[in-house]
Formats: structure tokens, sequence, C-alpha cells
């Protein structure tokens, strides 16, 4: 039986496996003719395209290919996009003569009663014209439709998912896209596409595009740039799961890539970036950049900004190119361990507003812990927003004057040495009127005076609404442990519970299930629940030796 061999770069899906066709032809000692496979799925491979010493084909990710015939059982190389749209959104009436019954959702399969009318409601959900968001995940859509066919049938497309299929370039994905003229919102995660060209991006097929997703599909940032003159309203752009090592181009010099004013929000969470300097060289083009996910990087240390030469070339003054107009950066779970990484903070993003930073091994670390957030806030005087909890003025002020206080009880050889371990030190010594840091009685009285003493009981159940005295005390006797803290009113509740999860080591898996009860004067117990997570201790009268039960299951 006579059957077309695809070409490299075809996608197929193979029993469920996704994966790129890489080589076509024979293979020495054997008959016939094989496809070699990366596998979207590294676990599926075999080797990386090299048999009996022999290279026949090269992987993007290691170890991730194989050999499959192309007439192998379960092998689809994919539908059109409208084929996918309808097998999934139309379903075929059943015709007048057939008889059709439905079992009540409420009567747990007891009941089952004729359905009068069904067809005329599959042709009112039939209305493909109607649909403005469409979800075509791992559908197995390969290809376009003939020109017109798609803009007459589902014009309104304003949001459009086709992660996970077996799209192979992006003049298919043009051709889709340039027959909805309403679409703002547009994610291939999960694809494999072939380096774009300048010749298959027409400006009108991404003309109104505002959002772009391209997780997991190994695309490299030098391959954005050439999307971007193409994406006149493009604002948010996701990048992460890409395995990015770094973001320049050594074959496309970073002072050739185009000048962008559309694009705000960029996120390159889960790849392997670990140096500042590369991203802030590799986004410096574009201008109006206010959010930068950084989320689970290998970050583990914040130089001071320099200059960047290539950079420099051209624009009109040579100054270090920074993040200076970022106002959010996600920061979580990377490996920045010392405050001296987060002083250079203030100078790569001195607009920065909202900063996560959960995760790093300086927040975790238990001797770091109960200072954390506040000399973060201290050491950056433009935030807002840390971990997701506002930060209000008067827990700026606390955490400032702890600040001060902590370097007062520090010893410098000079001045020069403590302005280059504190570089905040006099900006916060003259914002709060202290002459003379080292001295600083007042600051240290007046923080010593803010401090509260709490205790808090590790719960092995839920405490009553109320219990007399003397049964309040039984039933605080045999929790499983307590512990005594020392704490600020200003600090939130949902950052008392975080602070109280890793104190009794409660593992991540049960975190979600924790509950926080506060004991009031008149012995009753008030749980503070996720309604009030984001207001302060004072807000709910704490006082010296208030007690707290936590119960995480």
């Amino acid at each position: 039986m006579a059957y077309s061999l695809p070409t490299v770069g075809t996608r197929i899906n193979h029993s469920g496996a996704l994966g790129t066709v890489r080589y076509v032809g024979p293979v020495n000692g054997t008959q016939g003719v094989w496809l070699g496979v990366e596998w979207d799925d590294p676990k599926r491979g075999k080797h990386d395209g090299v048999k009996d010493g022999k290279r026949y084909f090269t992987c993007l990710v290691p170890n991730s290919g194989s050999f499959i015939r192309p007439t192998a059982a379960g092998v689809s190389y994919g539908v059109s996009f409208l084929r996918a749209l309808t097998a999934k959104y139309i379903e075929i009436p059943h015709g007048s003569a057939s008889l059709e019954k439905v079992i009540l959702g409420s009567s747990g399969g007891a009941i089952e009663v004729e359905a009068v009318g069904l067809d005329k409601i599959r042709n009112k959900l039939a209305r493909l014209e109607r649909l403005r968001e469409v979800s075509l995940d791992n559908e197995s859509v390969s290809s376009a439709d003939p020109p017109g066919e798609i803009s007459r049938t589902c014009p309104g497309i304003r949001g459009l998912d086709l992660s996970k299929n077996l799209i192979s370039g992006w003049d298919t994905v043009a051709a889709i896209t340039i027959e909805l003229a309403n679409l703002r919102s547009l994610s291939l995660n999960s694809n494999r596409l072939i380096p774009p060209e300048r010749s298959q991006l027409n400006v009108l097929a991404f003309q109104r595009l505002e959002e772009l997703q391209l997780s997991g599909t190994l695309v490299s940032w030098a391959e954005l740039q050439i999307l971007l003159p193409h994406m006149p309203a493009l604002s948010t752009v996701e990048l992460g799961y890409n395995r990015m090592k770094g973001l320049s181009s050594d074959r496309q010099p970073q002072s050739t890539w185009p000048r962008n004013t559309t694009v705000q929000t960029v996120n390159l969470d889960s790849n392997e970036l670990d140096s500042i300097h590369d991203i802030s060289s590799a986004t410096y083009n574009l201008s109006r950049l206010q959010r930068l996910i950084l989320t689970s990087n290998s970050i583990s240390k914040i130089d001071p900004p320099r200059i960047n030469e290539d950079a420099a070339k051209d624009r009109e003054a040579a100054s270090p190119p920074t993040l200076r107009g970022i106002k959010h950066l996600a920061l979580a779970f990377n490996r920045i361990a010392t405050w001296y990484d987060i002083d250079m903070l203030q100078h790569w993003c001195p607009e920065l507003e909202s900063l996560t930073l959960a995760g790093n091994p300086l927040i975790d670390d238990p001797t770091h812990a109960m200072y954390a957030r506040a000399f973060t806030v201290a050491k950056i005087p433009s935030l807002k927003s840390l971990d997701g909890t506002a930060i209000s003025t008067r827990e700026r002020t606390d955490n400032e004057l702890l600040y001060l206080s902590y370097i007062a009880k520090q010893t410098f050889t000079s001045e020069d040495e403590k302005r280059a371990a504190h570089p905040q030190w006099e900006a916060l010594k003259t914002k709060h009127g202290i002459s003379d840091a080292p001295a600083a009685p007042k600051a240290q009285d007046t923080l010593s005076s803010r401090l509260t003493t709490i205790r808090i009981y590790h719960g092995a159940s839920a405490p009553p609404a109320s219990l007399p005295p003397n049964e309040r005390e039984r039933y605080l006797g045999e929790c499983k442990s307590e512990l005594t803290l020392r704490v600020l009113p200003t600090m939130s509740v949902r950052t008392l519970r975080m602070k109280l999860m890793k104190s009794f080591k409660i593992p991540k898996a049960q975190q979600s299930s924790v509950r926080l009860w506060m004991a009031l004067p008149d012995g009753h117990f008030i749980e503070l629940d996720e309604e009030f997570t984001g207001r302060d201790l004072a807000y709910w009268g704490v006082d010296a030796d208030t007690q707290f039960v936590l119960v995480d299951n």
C-alpha cells in the first residue's frame, strides 16, 4: 500500500505521545525507511539521534529521540483547525427517530427520564460564530483550512488555546490567526515550532494580539525578537519552562533587536537563567516593561549594574542598562542567599513596588526568617507589597526602626564600611531624625516598646468555640507543642501563619489545611480564616501573652 512520507519538522502523535520528525530515511543495518523522532517527553527517548556510532539527527533536548516506522500503528499527523473545532464543539444530532433518555443528576442514577428536544439544544450550541473563548488543547491540530473558511465559521474568537498540538511552523499559526480579526489572546504552549522567518509573519495575522503564551515550546529569546515587530499590540508574553540558560544571542547582536513600546509583562518562570545582567541587557529594547517574572530560575547573585557596551552603542548615553521601569518583580524560588543581593535590587529596579522572594535560601534560613520581611522592606524604600502582602505605612516605619537598631548594634571600622554594608543607612537615619545611628537609643527604645510577646500552641484538634479558664488550660496543655514569639503588631496574619508553619515544620502537603485561632480574654476562640489574612495583629488587639492555636489537620 502506497503512502507519503512526512518531511523533517512534521509533528506526529504516536498513541498519545507527541513528537517532531527530525530524520526520514534508511538506518544502517536495517531495511526500509525510518523516522527519527524527537519526543516532547524526553523520558520516551532512547538516544540523541546516534545509532551504532552514526549521527542521523540532533535533539533539542538530550536523549529524547528514537526511531519508528512511518507505518507504525497509532501514528497520526493531525487534523485541520476547523475539523478539530467541529469535533469538540458540535455534537452530531441523533435524529427524530432516536429515543433519548437522560439520568437526573440529583437521583444518583436511580431516575431515568425520556428527553425531548435535545437536537434543538444541540443546534443552538452548534452556533460556532458565537464562540469567543476556544480551547483546542491537545486536539491534534496540524493545519489551517482553505482561506476564508475559518473567518466565515467562527469570526468572533477572542481567546484561542492551541497548546500541545501538532502545529510545526509559524506559517500555519499565521494562516489560522489571520482569519480571526478579533483575536486578543493566543496560547501555543507545549508545541514545537520551527524558528520563525519574517516571510511567514504577516502583521495582519497578529495585529490585535495582546497576550502570547509560548511556555514549554523551547523557543529562544532571539526568536521572540523576530516575532515582536509583527505583533504591534502585544503586551504580555509567557516563556516559561523553555530550558533557557541565557537570553543573549551570539547569532543576532542585541543592538539589532527592534525597540518595542507595547510589551509590559514577561513571564520567564521555570527556566535556568542565572544572570541579572544578561536578563537586563536582553530586555533593554522593551522600553515599557513593568512586570518581570523570574520565579524558579537559578539566580544566586545580584551584582551591581555595569555598562553593557553592545547596548550602549545604540543609545545616546552609555549608562548601565538596568531594569529601571520594572515595578513588579518575581524572584521566588531562586538561590539568593545574602542581604547584599537585596541591597542591589534597589540599583537595578529603582521603581520597584512589588516583590516575591519566598523559597530563596535567604528567606528560608532560620537565622534570617524572623527578620527577613522587615529587613527587605527597610532596604527597598519604593516597595509597596512583599510576597503578596501589602506594606502599610506603620509597618514600614516599624521595619525601618528595627533595621536601624540592628545596624546600631554592629561595629564598623569606618563610615565607608557601614555605608557599603548598609546602603540605606544614611537615608533611613535622616528620615527618622536619628543623628548618630550607632547610639540610636530612641530607635531602640521605640522598637522595644512596639514588640509584643505572643504564645502559640500546635493543637491536635480545633479548639471549642468557648472554654472556661480551667478547661482552656487543660486543652492547651494537651497540644503537641508550643513556642513563644516576639512580633511587631504590624505583622499580618498571613505572615504569622507562614512563620508558624516553618517553626512547627509543617510539611508543604499539609499547609493548605492549616487553620489558626486566637484566644480572646472572655474564653472564646476566634478563627482567623482567609478573609482576614491581610489584617495585621494590631487590628485584633493582640497584646502581651495573647494565645494562638495552630491546627494542621
